[in-house]
């Protein structure tokens, strides 16, 4: 029994004191050589990787992504595509049939590594369909480098999900995820998870990168080209160079990325424009009747990375790049693959300010889209709608920008399907279900906060995570500090009901009593999620006037707010279904009264909210 209470202590003991190691992240630097051959969508590459273990743990093992390897029938993500049926994702799958089970063989992903060495010591690999476990010939100890080479060849997949060839605006490449790339390794270990679809992780990195194409090709890739007088595209007064094969080489930069996109097209037109106070910024299309809107975009991207810089932080790279690929829009390090034949010049727009937004929430403030895809999609969700709500105003007032967004989330909740937002990315059984955790509840999770907070504290929230957090791996937890930290408030309850549970909020008015000075009003929680109230009344005059009906749990009350002054009543407790209180209108003074004017706050009934005095 001694034995056992000792061995318990050691592991109590051990437990405490691995929390007790400060934040830290892996570091990675690229060099590769790429050698493409275009007629067969083929290339070989060369790949010197430098890895530094920034961690206090020794490392036996490492774990690269090979994407690629996803394309073919029978793989995982064929697989799963196939048990979803018409619910998976529309891109995978064409009235329930999934697309990857129909890939030609000779169109198939792939990524073959020839051989893998550390510090020079041939390395012994095993392939796990799109993750390769590598045992190492020395470990790497805590706060040391070690260096990998590699040589692999690699076939271009049919374009079934973001990356490969000949997309269906007649792209000749979209070279996506196309590498071995080392997973990122963390307090919580080595995030190997398999590509079944959905999103990444990967640790910042540099890259230095040589590609050997056709001549005729031009590339636009997320980075700094070196060499613009050397290819086509770039440079008026480009004089291509080129090798005996009628290939040029392209070489490519960047530094503190999460990964290097690009894409290759004979077609391709290249146009660039400066922000003031912003990126270089870079339209890399094919230029026709059919993208005309490119054209029209620009003064609002233009304006969109200035309303961005102010709003959230400024953008920390110097340039960012459009480029038509891929199979609809995905963000990469200072890059995004769009289709860009859009209907409209709203659509278009729409589509790269919500890629262009994942910058400052994917890569900047670099979070984990495979475990919280909300904490990206959601919060990029949300500065797309405002955003959006500047740029193209609507023709009609609304009362705040988010009022679509949360007339789909209630539509949704209703079919019965929603599954909670803390799900890992790729494990929700149905696509909508997904897109509702991921986009629509991560940004009503800022949308509700600011009701909560108020909107001048949430902006205060945003900006200081962004400067705290950007170039790192922030999480929910460390968000949610900050919050807290600047409200003054415990949010934790909030957090915990909005991304761990399908639990709803629903208040209604439930009573109207009108007496000779005054009126008492009672007010019922029939949902899920106890939230504080803020009750306005609408007087015969035209006047506003807004109580806050704090929330115990929050201990601190919201003390300001954008959408009006008001007065703060005393806090209903969470375990309270009713709440009763007496306001000094008579009934001839009320036109109407009733919970959240501003419509901030997802009611899954608003209707019951309302009382219009007749």
């Amino acid at each position: 029994m001694k034995r056992l209470y000792s061995l318990i202590l050691l592991t109590v003991f051990g437990f405490v004191s691995a929390q007790q190691y400060p934040y830290y992240q892996q570091y990675a630097k690229y060099k590769m050589d790429i050698d493409v051959d275009a007629p067969n969508f083929t290339y070989q590459g060369k790949q010197t990787l430098t890895y530094t273990n920034n961690s206090p743990d020794e490392l036996t093992i490492v774990y690269f992504h090979l994407y690629w390897n996803a394309f073919k029938a029978g793989s995982m993500m064929d697989q799963r595509v196939q048990s979803q049926g018409i619910n998976g994702d529309s891109r995978l799958q064409q009235n329930g049939i999934s697309r990857l089970a129909s890939i030609p063989k000779e169109e198939e992903g792939a990524q073959n590594i020839k051989w893998i060495k550390q510090n020079g010591k041939t390395l012994k690999f095993e392939i796990q369909e799109t993750i390769m476990k590598v045992q190492l010939a020395e470990p790497i100890k805590p706060n040391s480098s070690t260096t990998f080479t590699m040589e692999w060849d690699a076939v271009v997949p049919k374009q079934i999900r973001r990356a490969g060839r000949n997309n269906r605006e007649g792209v000749d490449m979209t070279m996506t995820q196309w590498y071995p790339k080392i997973a990122e390794y963390d307090y919580d270990g080595w995030h190997a998870f398999d590509y079944i679809g959905r999103e990444f992780h990967a640790p910042f990195a540099d890259f230095d990168i040589n590609i050997k194409i056709d001549k005729d090709y031009v590339i636009g890739a997320g980075g700094t080209l070196l060499n613009q007088n050397e290819v086509k595209g770039y440079s008026q007064n480009a004089n291509v160079k080129t090798d005996a094969n009628g290939k040029a080489t392209w070489k490519w930069q960047a530094k503190n990325l999460l990964d290097f996109a690009w894409a290759a097209d004979k077609d391709f037109s290249v146009e660039t424009f400066t922000v003031l106070d912003g990126p270089q910024v870079y339209y890399v299309y094919q230029k026709s009747e059919k993208t005309k809107f490119w054209e029209e975009s620009k003064p609002l991207i233009t304006k969109y990375f200035q309303i961005m810089n102010a709003t959230f932080g400024r953008y920390a790279y110097p340039s960012y790049s459009f480029v038509q690929g891929g199979d609809g829009g995905m963000e990469y390090g200072m890059t995004t693959m769009i289709l860009g034949e859009a209907k409209t010049l709203e659509g278009l727009v729409g589509l790269m300010v919500h890629e262009g937004n994942h910058s400052w929430f994917q890569q900047m403030l670099a979070t984990n889209e495979s475990t919280k895809p909300w904490l990206d999609e959601g919060f990029t969700s949300y500065a797309e709608t405002l955003v959006m709500h500047q740029l193209f105003p609507p023709a009609e007032p609304v009362a705040n920008p988010f009022v679509g967004t949360i007339n789909s989330y209630t539509k949704f909740v209703k079919t019965g399907k929603e599954e909670p937002a803390s799900w890992l990315a790729d494990h929700h059984d149905d696509g909508r279900a997904y897109s509702m955790a991921s986009y629509t509840k991560g940004e009503l999770y800022l949308v509700q906060l600011g009701y909560i907070v108020g909107e001048q504290t949430l902006s205060l929230i945003m900006k200081e995570y962004f400067n705290q957090w950007k170039m790192k791996h922030p999480t929910d937890r460390d968000f949610l500090h900050i919050a807290q930290k600047i409200s003054g408030m415990d949010l934790k309850w909030f957090n915990n009901y909005w991304v761990n549970t399908t639990k709803t909020i629903d208040y209604a008015v439930k009573n109207v009593e009108y007496g000779d000075g005054a009126t008492t009003v009672t007010l019922v929680n029939k949902g899920g999620v106890p939230m504080p109230v803020d009750f306005s009344v609408l007087t015969k005059d035209k006047k506003v006037v807004n109580y806050q009906i704090p929330l115990n749990m929050t201990r601190e009350w919201k003390k300001k707010d954008i959408y009006g002054n008001f007065t703060t009543l005393n806090y209903w407790p969470w375990t309270q279904k009713e709440y009763k209180f007496t306001i000094p209108f008579t009934k001839a003074e009320i036109s109407a009264l009733g919970i959240d004017f501003s419509q901030r706050m997802a009611d899954v009934n608003p209707a019951d909210n309302i009382v219009e005095v007749r």
